[in-house]
């Protein structure tokens, strides 16, 4: 069994967010699933996941609003995909890929005895949830996608890399906190230190000699390396449109990198009945963390779940 990251047990990202660990696959790797509600019969669970690097703290604030317009015959469900967050790293670096990482997520909606559910992904996300419409399209009920469509900017992907890799033996809170507010701050126009300060605890820790640690796989940062500014990535039109399964609904960040506009556009051609929103002076990931951002989903979500009800 691969062995889980060290991560302090009073990490303030995840305190609220507790898990259960879900043995998948054959090497005995585990993932982490946090519940919030009860499952159960003709209950239909939101399912959240998160971007490329990112885990389950980038819903804490969705998680909250969400709750609070919807009553608790609606779970959600925050997973953190293999190499991300709680759950262990893959065994092998080469299977990091959508196509195994839908596969995980059938294999824990099967544990939870979750036969259809609303799925919301940010980034990576998005496009594991199109893997997982082309492979078991049944299990979607209703798809929410924000930065995420069937093509990635190579900009973004370049631009996390440098990132990443400009903060590596970066040591001590005093250089690091500044030096990630300024990172953050790029995607996060005008937004408060605490906002700043929060982004960038989702997905690193300081360790106890003042490293900053990653919340991921450092293999995730490896697998970037063939990419380069200027490269045209092949866009997977045929996983965008298995998503015709269920209703859908796409949203981008203003100034996200990770999902170019014209890209974003093409999909609204393609799928002229889904709903689509900006979220107005925000990178990625989305924060979701006011009334105004988060009402589209929510109210997505009612809609998919009444429509489910009624038939």
């Amino acid at each position: 069994m691969t062995r889980p990251r060290p991560i302090p047990p009073d990490h303030k990202a995840f305190v609220a967010l507790p898990v259960r660990m879900v043995t998948v696959g054959a090497a005995h790797e585990q993932m982490a699933v946090h519940v919030s509600g009860p499952l159960g019969p003709g209950r239909v669970p939101v399912v959240c996941l998160a971007g490329y690097n990112r885990n389950m703290a980038d819903w804490s604030d969705f998680l909250r609003l969400a709750g609070q317009s919807h009553s608790e015959t609606t779970p959600f469900v925050l997973i953190d995909l293999k190499g991300r967050g709680r759950s262990t790293d893959r065994a092998r670096a080469a299977t990091y890929s959508s196509l195994t990482d839908a596969e995980d997520v059938i294999e824990v909606m099967r544990a939870l005895a979750v036969e259809r559910a609303i799925f919301v992904g940010q980034g990576y996300g998005g496009q594991v949830l199109m893997a997982l419409a082309a492979r078991r399209p049944s299990l979607i009920a209703g798809t929410v996608l924000i930065d995420a469509g069937p093509v990635s900017d190579s900009r973004g992907l370049v631009r996390l890399r440098v990132t990443l890799n400009e903060l590596t033996g970066v040591r001590g809170e005093a250089s690091l906190r500044p030096m990630l507010r300024r990172m953050a701050a790029a995607d996060y126009p005008g937004m408060p230190e605490t906002v700043l300060d929060a982004v960038s605890t989702r997905s690193h820790h300081v360790d106890r000699r003042g490293r900053l640690q990653p919340l991921f796989d450092p293999a995730l940062i490896r697998l970037l390396e063939p990419f380069d500014l200027d490269d045209v990535l092949v866009a997977q039109w045929p996983l965008f449109d298995a998503l015709t399964c269920a209703p859908l609904m796409m949203m981008r960040t203003q100034l996200t990198q990770q999902l170019r506009r014209e890209t974003f556009e093409e999909m609204m051609k393609r799928r002229r009945d889904a709903e689509a929103f900006v979220i107005e002076n925000q990178g990625s990931p989305a924060l979701l963390d006011n009334a105004e951002d988060v009402e589209p989903i929510t109210d997505f979500i009612r809609r998919v779940a009444g429509a489910r009800k009624a038939a």
